[in-house]
Order: C-alpha cells, then sequence, then structure tokens
C-alpha cells in the first residue's frame, strides 16, 4: 500500500487507465483518484458459496447465481459460423459441467490451458438434461505446494462481488463490469492509504462508525455481508453529515451573525385587516401567526419555512406578517414562480385588504413600458408598501426604497441564486436596510426526511387544519370508455350553476404538442360535446392581457368549462368551480394531482375531482406486481400506486411520503435546487436514522465549535474547505 499520494490526482496517471479510459470515465463524473474511490457498486452478488458441480442439477434455471472450482479438462470450437461455440469443460472431485461462450469464440480458442484452475460464476442453465453455465465470471486461480486453491487470486467469482455501472462509452475502452472491478482493486492497493479520515476516533467511536480506509476498503470489496453493512453506514453517515453540517453553519451565521430587523408587532394594520375578514381564521393559523410574531420581534433575521395544505389559509397569514412590516415603515416583497400565479396573489391581497390604506403594486415581465416605470419608481421611493412579482422583482434596475420582509411562494419553483437576489434587494434599498425576514411558503407537504435535509436550517410553521368551510372531495376513477358518462356529469354540474376545469398533462415534455392536445379538445368540447355552453382555454403561450381576461371571465361565472394545460399552474381560487376533470391522470406526479384536486372544493357545495386515465389500466388497477419486472412495468406499476394513493387519501402529508418513495429525493426537490451536494449513497427515504443522528452530530458540533477551529475538527475544516467548495457559498442563503 503506497502513501502519500494526492487524491486529486487525475485518473489519467493512474496505473491501467491513461487518455482513453481517463476521457471516457470523464463523461461519467469520474477526474481524479477520490472520484474514482466514491464511484460506489450499485449492487452486489453474494459468491460467498461455493458448489460442487454435482450438485448444480438441482439449481437448473433457478436464476441463481453460483460459484464452482476446478480445473481445465478439455476445450473445443464446436459448430460452424453463425452458429459457433466455445466449450470449457470444467472439472472438480463430483463430476464436469460444460462452460459454453457464444460471442469473441476466437478470442476464447487461445484463452485456456488444459489442467489450469478456474473459479467460474454464473446461472446453471439446461442443454439437453445437462446443467451448463453460459458466458459466466471467470478468475484464474494457482495452486498452493499443498495443492489447495490460492483465494487472493479471486475477484469476479467468490464471496461478495460489486457490480458497478458502466456504458457504452466505457465498454469501448474494455471498461465493463469487471474491467472496472479490476481498476478498483488496483486502485485501493496503491491509494487507499493516502485516504485521511476527517472525523476524530472518539466521534467514530461514540456513534460506531468504521475508519473511512475500512469503509472504502468494505464497500468495494466486502469481507463479508455485516462489515459491508457497517462501511455503507459510515459512507450515508458523511454524506448526511456533510449536508447537516452546512445547514446547521447556515443556522449558526443567520442567527448570530447577521444583523436583523426588530419589529414591534402591535400592527393596526393587521387588527383591522383580521376584523374585516369574512371568515374566522383557525387555531393553526394564529398558532402559526404568533410564530412569525415572535420571529419578527427578534434582531435577528427570521427565516422560516410555512407548510400548509391548498386551501389552508397560508396567503391571509404571510399579509397579515406583510402588515406588521409595513406598519414599521418597511415594504414587503412577495414572489412567486409564473405570472399567472403572481397576478393570482395580487388580486387575492388586494380583495382581503378592502379599503385599507395600503398600496400593493404588481410586477411581471410583459407590462406596458410607462405602467411598469410608475412601479419602478414606486418601489423606489417606498410608496409600494407591498410589491407582488415574478422573478422580475430580482432583476437588476428594479430598487426597492426600505425592503424589510420577504415572502417566496412555492419557493422550491426558485434556484438558490434567486433566492439570494430577493433578499440582497434588502441591502441594496435607498435606506440599507438589514437582513430583511424572510417568510417562504409551500403547498407541496414535505415529508420529514427532506423538510430535515432542505429546510434544516429553517424554522418550520406548519398549518395543519383546513377551514371549516372548505368541503371534503370526493376523487373517483374513470376510464376511456367511460369519458361520455363523465361529460354527462359535468352538464348535470353546470346545469345546477357550478363550473368546472379540464385539465391536460405534459405530452413527452413537449409545450408545442401539450398546447396541440389541449386545443384540440377544446374545439371539440366546444362544438360537439357541449355546444351549447361557454367554454374557455387557458394555456403558457398566450400574453399576460389574454389570460387575465379568461380568469376574470370563468372568476365571474361569464365561463361554464376551462379547459387548461400543465405549463401554466391553475393557481385560482374560485368558489363555484366544483368539478376537477384530469385527462391522462396517470402521467402526472402524485404532488401534481393533489395540487390540482385542492383547486376545487373552495366553496360550500360538494365538490368532486375525477381522474380519467387509459383502458389499459382497468385490468391493473387491483393487480400486485410481481418483484421482477421490466422498466415499462415498472413505470406502470409507479402509476397505479399513485392512482390508487388519489383514490383513498386526501392527507397531503401522507401523498408526500409516497410520492418521495415513487420518485426519490433527486426527483422530489433536486439538490442541485436546494443548493446542497448531491447524494451518492445515502437515501433519504429508507436512513431517517442515520440522517437524525447526522443531524444531531451536526448541530452538537456548530454549537460548541462554529468555525471549526478545535485541533481535532482540522482535518473535517479541511474537508469542507477542499471538497464543498460550491457548497459553503450555500451557508450565505437565506
Amino acid at each position: 500500500m503506497q502513501f502519500n499520494k494526492d487524491l486529486n490526482t487525475s485518473i489519467r496517471y493512474v496505473k491501467g487507465i491513461g487518455p482513453k479510459r481517463a476521457k471516457a470515465l470523464k463523461a461519467r463524473g469520474i477526474e481524479t483518484i477520490h472520484d474514482l474511490l466514491y464511484y460506489f457498486p450499485y449492487a452486489y452478488l453474494d459468491l460467498s458459496k461455493v458448489e460442487k458441480i454435482s450438485n448444480l442439477r438441482l439449481i437448473v434455471n433457478s436464476g441463481q447465481w453460483v460459484t464452482v472450482i476446478g480445473t481445465v479438462r478439455t476445450f473445443d470450437l464446436l459448430g460452424r459460423p453463425p452458429r459457433q461455440r466455445f466449450v470449457v469443460v470444467l472439472g472438480d472431485d463430483s463430476g464436469t459441467v460444460p462452460i459454453v461462450f457464444f460471442q469473441s469464440v476466437q478470442y476464447f480458442k487461445n484463452a485456456f490451458k488444459q489442467g489450469e484452475m478456474l473459479a467460474v460464476s454464473g446461472k446453471v442453465t439446461d442443454f439437453h438434461n445437462r446443467p451448463q453455465i453460459v458466458h459466466p465470471s471467470i478468475d484464474r486461480l494457482t495452486s498452493t505446494e499443498e495443492g489447495e486453491e490460492d483465494f487472493e487470486g479471486f475477484l469476479h467469482t467468490k464471496g461478495i462481488v460489486p457490480k458497478y455501472g458502466s456504458s457504452e462509452e466505457l465498454r469501448d475502452v474494455n471498461l465493463d463490469v469487471k474491467g472496472i472491478r479490476r481498476i478498483m482493486k488496483s486502485l485501493l492497493d496503491n491509494f487507499l492509504g493516502s485516504v485521511i479520515d476527517p472525523l476524530p476516533k472518539d466521534f467514530r467511536e461514540r456513534n460506531q462508525l468504521l475508519t473511512l480506509q475500512q469503509s472504502l476498503s468494505n464497500v468495494h470489496f466486502p469481507e463479508s455481508q455485516t462489515v459491508l453493512d457497517a462501511a455503507r453506514r459510515r459512507l450515508k453517515f458523511d454524506e448526511l453529515f456533510s449536508m447537516q453540517l452546512l445547514l446547521a453553519l447556515r443556522r449558526k451565521s443567520l442567527k448570530i451573525e447577521m444583523p436583523g430587523i426588530a419589529f414591534h408587532i402591535e400592527s393596526t394594520l393587521a387588527r383591522q385587516l383580521v376584523d374585516s375578514l369574512p371568515f374566522k381564521l383557525t387555531k393553526a393559523q394564529i398558532r402559526v401567526i404568533n410564530e412569525i410574531a415572535a420571529d419578527m420581534r427578534s434582531s435577528k433575521p427570521m427565516n422560516r419555512l410555512l407548510q400548509g395544505d391548498v386551501g389552508s389559509g397560508k396567503t391571509v397569514v404571510s399579509l397579515i406578517a406583510m402588515l406588521i412590516a409595513v406598519d414599521n415603515g418597511y415594504q414587503a416583497a412577495f414572489m412567486a414562480p409564473t405570472e399567472i400565479l403572481a397576478e393570482q396573489h395580487y388580486k387575492t391581497l388586494a380583495n382581503f385588504m378592502g379599503n385599507l390604506p395600503i398600496n400593493v403594486r404588481l410586477l411581471v415581465g410583459g407590462q406596458r413600458s410607462k405602467l411598469r416605470g410608475d412601479i419602478l419608481e414606486d418601489v423606489r421611493r417606498g410608496s409600494a408598501q407591498i410589491v407582488v412579482g415574478t422573478h422580475a422583482l430580482i432583476q437588476e434596475h428594479v430598487k426597492f426604497g426600505r425592503l424589510g420582509f420577504v415572502v417566496i411562494d412555492e419557493q422550491h419553483r426558485f434556484g438558490v441564486a434567486q433566492r439570494i437576489a430577493l433578499k440582497e434587494k434588502a441591502f441594496e434599498s435607498i435606506d440599507h436596510t438589514p437582513h430583511p425576514d424572510v417568510l417562504v411558503m409551500t403547498a407541496t407537504p414535505i415529508p420529514r426526511t427532506l423538510s430535515l435535509t432542505l429546510y434544516g436550517d429553517l424554522d418550520v410553521s406548519i398549518i395543519d387544519e383546513l377551514p371549516t368551510n372548505r368541503q371534503s372531495i370526493q376523487t373517483s376513477l374513470k376510464f376511456e370508455f367511460q369519458r361520455e358518462s363523465v361529460f354527462q356529469f359535468l352538464r348535470q354540474q353546470i346545469v345546477l350553476g357550478r363550473q368546472a376545469y379540464i385539465v391536460y398533462p405534459l405530452v413527452e415534455e413537449s409545450e408545442k404538442m401539450d398546447l396541440k392536445a389541449a386545443t384540440e379538445s377544446y374545439e371539440m368540447l366546444k362544438s360537439t360535446v357541449f355546444p351549447d355552453l361557454t367554454i374557455g382555454l387557458i394555456h403558457g403561450r398566450m400574453v399576460p392581457n389574454e389570460k387575465d381576461e379568461i380568469m376574470t371571465a370563468f372568476t365571474e361565472g361569464e365561463i361554464n368549462i376551462l379547459v387548461a394545460t400543465t405549463v401554466i399552474e391553475v393557481g385560482v381560487d374560485i368558489p363555484n368551480a366544483t368539478v376537477m376533470v384530469i385527462e391522462h391522470a396517470e402521467r402526472f406526479g402524485l404532488a401534481q394531482l393533489h395540487q390540482l384536486r385542492g383547486r376545487v372544493g373552495r366553496g360550500h357545495e360538494q365538490s368532486y375531482c375525477i381522474l380519467i386515465v387509459p383502458n389499459w389500466m382497468a385490468k391493473l388497477i387491483k393487480r400486485t406486481f410481481t418483484p421482477f419486472i421490466d422498466a415499462e412495468q415498472e413505470e406502470q406499476r409507479k402509476a397505479v400506486r399513485r392512482i390508487q394513493t388519489m383514490l383513498e387519501t386526501a392527507d397531503g402529508f401522507k401523498i408526500a411520503e409516497i410520492d418521495l418513495e415513487l420518485r426519490g429525493p433527486g426527483e422530489f426537490f433536486g439538490t442541485r435546487q436546494s443548493g446542497l451536494p448531491e447524494l451518492q449513497i445515502a437515501n433519504l427515504v429508507s436512513d431517517l436514522d442515520i440522517l437524525s443522528l447526522a443531524r444531531r452530530e451536526a448541530f452538537q458540533l456548530i454549537e460548541h465549535d462554529p468555525h471549526l477551529r478545535y485541533p481535532e475538527h482540522q482535518q473535517l475544516r479541511k474537508h469542507f474547505e477542499e471538497r464543498m467548495k460550491d457548497a459553503l457559498a450555500f451557508v450565505q442563503v437565506g
């Protein structure tokens, strides 16, 4: 084992790699020795038991991988092209078995020697009532002087064997699974000694963690299943601990080092608003308002996440907080991810405030230049007390007079840079205000594991109670052959004076095709199905004025049925809309389905969500899939699970847990989006216990040594400075 080698060295200079292989590995994101050490197996084969050849007849066609050890008795090239095969007869003291190769037969003609010892691993199949092994993995073994096999020669066929992801580009340079295995073995032999453990010894012992060297060695070539589990636990801990340490650093810097605004929370404006509301706030809303007010009273900047299901009343809670800021002489900014949502929030806030003397302005792209100029001047002077907008709020020419409070709606839709930019608008204010208070809101319920990871630095408030006037929504499933009955039901609802949505999914990720599907259906509904009704169409390519006209007409009841695409958010609150029909519901994500369902049930009348799916799903809805399913069946299984979940529950948090399970954390909220490093081995669904441990240790560590200056933490500090440069910028993000 060689020591003192720089793990940042390019793999090009590693023995056995060279420029061609280095180029192919770079395409997989592997450029340095460190990268290759952390290229973990995606699965393992347990070949720890060596079978006698005579036992192979008992496991023919079982699909079980086995290893046999024997000597080469004979070998020969049989048949004629193109159906030639090369057969090696392998024997031990119990019998013989043919080893068959159908590919690269010319190569194998010169690959074996009579009498040499081989370890062969593969699946046993039947050929004319006799066992055979086709295209197995092979290790060449040497015999000791005592005649026993030399187990040092095993790499592909004994013990727990790693399986690495390969690609066509890697296979072109002979880096298939076996090739990667050989390089990994050489790499560990030569460079493992250069690995320095960033975790102190007492820290590892307290948490029963292997050393980093032990973990890297055993994750690639485990001595047993027990030590493999221990190695994976340590490496998972490292990933999650790094994440939590970043969150702890960020929280500490926000709480200690950044000056904030100490607001007076007794607000005449907020009291007038609450007194004028046509409904009573729920207990959950009041609890959350008190939590936010306590933060605003503090001189430390607020960084709070507000979770609440669709229709739980987050907007009015955020408005009360903004009015407190306005009463203190500050401006408030409300940023939404799309223009239609920004417009909806603008109207909602204006309606809530009624006759309150508050100047609310809307800033979005596509506004007329004169109007935009007036709004920007209002914002700069500070006379625009509440500014609602999209990412237009963070454009360079937008200057605030005195920004003190920021609300970010559906904040997972924004990148880290956009969130930083909105906060920095406060520092650019004419008044040079300190760090503003920040309230980030989401109607997408977040499972606990993701909440701990993505928002572990934030204080969390949850509105877990719906207003008393909210009706439960009846969800039903219909197949394509039942579409006529859905149209009949829609007509019945329209006759009763209600309104409805029909939403179409994104087709093959193409906005043009998405628009085409919705447009063609709109024309068909208008001309054939409901010629006597008023049908509206809204989609993402409309200019703001067109969308505004359609939404206004729908809100005022002039449109009976609104056809929409998913390019836009149907972020409207219309109590009279009681039916949500979702076409091709199997193509929607679970969170999306839940969000769309929440758009009805806003009034006092019974509301309905109808999921229309293809006929092929009829025979799958009740079926339990077998574990061995191909990629297409896997997608079908997930689609069925999403539909069944919608039929079984309306609990947003339960839906979020299942959504996370089905999609995985990378898709649910990408770590790139959150500013955190990506996970390679840890799993936010199944590793909650390790996550909780990592979180506790990380926050305790930063509490006692916030700058990692203690001698025992120097390696950890160095690890962060070398490996987590980009992520450390995340510490400054609110």
